[in-house]
């Protein structure tokens, strides 16, 4: 069955004895009754893990959504007067992943035209196909250039099998969708031993844009962004994706395939530093971000659940929400 949980109040610490400015992140967020015209940005969970299951990965990233809230709620705010509203979760809870999917596009194009930009937290990377298909109800790709950027360690581009669409397949069906023409995606993170031949070789066909993680490293990080505003040239839009399994396993111990090498926290951050430099001069921003397969069964240290709190305040706190 695929449900919807509506979201409730936040609750958190409270430090009254440093008077106003000691505010938190659950001070700072609001159901879609209580927002106001401050509210710039908002979140959307989408629990599952049936393309995972399809994808024969560890399943738990179902409970990413609700462990990254509980990571973000004492977190010290810097977002100023603005508001993060909470629009609530898409479940799948029986393997009805289509249908979920179907019900989180709904849920994000409803999302889109009220906040400066939205955060999708998954939820295995079959997410990325519901929010997408969210995107494109709220932009039409036939006037619009949208620009995918993937942080992961997988270029998720298998065809659909017969299980049907799966953690591994959300970019070759956004390729599908859109036609090779207007197919704008770059992978950055991609490990070698983590895709077949055959994978490279489609991201090859498909002129897909992508680094490998060997590639991405500190000393490396002009070339970095040299690729990022190449890519970015010309586009309207830019919808950015990170699979947490794009960080070192070490980083990121709590997540369906963890990563033996993996790109460093510090040039994750400096992508997302470059992208959001880039996004003022768009047409239409950077609307949506995405997070996915934070598995909470494997997080033992709870290091996995924190990195991703740190990425989604920097994404959802930052001077350029556009």
């Amino acid at each position: 069955m695929t449900s919807f949980i509506e979201a409730s109040d936040w609750h958190g610490r409270f430090d009254p004895e440093d008077g106003d400015e000691s505010i938190r992140w659950h001070q700072r967020v609001v159901t879609q009754a209580g927002a106001d015209k401050q509210a710039q940005s908002g979140l959307i969970g989408f629990a599952s893990d049936a393309g995972i299951a399809r994808n024969k990965g560890r399943i738990g990233a179902a409970q990413g959504p609700f462990v990254l809230r509980d990571q973000l709620k004492n977190l010290a705010w810097h977002g100023g007067n603005s508001q993060v509203v909470d629009f609530g979760t898409v479940t799948v809870d029986d393997g009805r992943l289509e249908a979920g999917q179907t019900a989180l596009a709904a849920a994000v194009s409803r999302a889109l035209p009220k906040v400066a930009r939205l955060l999708v937290v998954g939820g295995g990377h079959e997410t990325a196909w519901g929010t997408f298909n969210g995107l494109i109800q709220a932009f039409d790709p036939a006037s619009t250039r949208i620009g995918i950027i993937n942080l992961d360690a997988h270029f998720d581009l298998r065809k659909v099998g017969e299980q049907g669409p799966s953690s591994g397949t959300p970019f070759y069906q956004m390729a599908e969708r859109l036609g090779a023409d207007d197919f704008h995606y770059c992978c950055l993170g991609v490990s070698r031993t983590s895709n077949t031949p055959a994978l490279f070789q489609r991201a090859d066909d498909l002129g897909v844009s992508y680094m490998e993680d060997w590639q991405m490293q500190p000393d490396r990080m002009s070339d970095i962004k040299q690729r990022l505003r190449t890519f970015c040239e010309s586009l309207d839009l830019i919808y950015l994706t990170i699979d947490l399994d794009v960080l070192p396993h070490y980083q990121a111990p709590g997540v369906s395939a963890p990563a033996a090498r993996g790109v460093p926290l510090i040039v994750v951050e400096g992508i997302i530093d470059e992208i959001l430099s880039i996004v003022p001069f768009l047409r239409h921003g950077m609307p949506l971000v995405e997070m996915c397969e934070l598995n909470p069964i494997y997080d033992v240290s709870g290091m996995t659940a924190r990195t991703a709190a740190l990425l989604a305040n920097t994404l959802l706190c930052s001077r350029t929400l556009a």
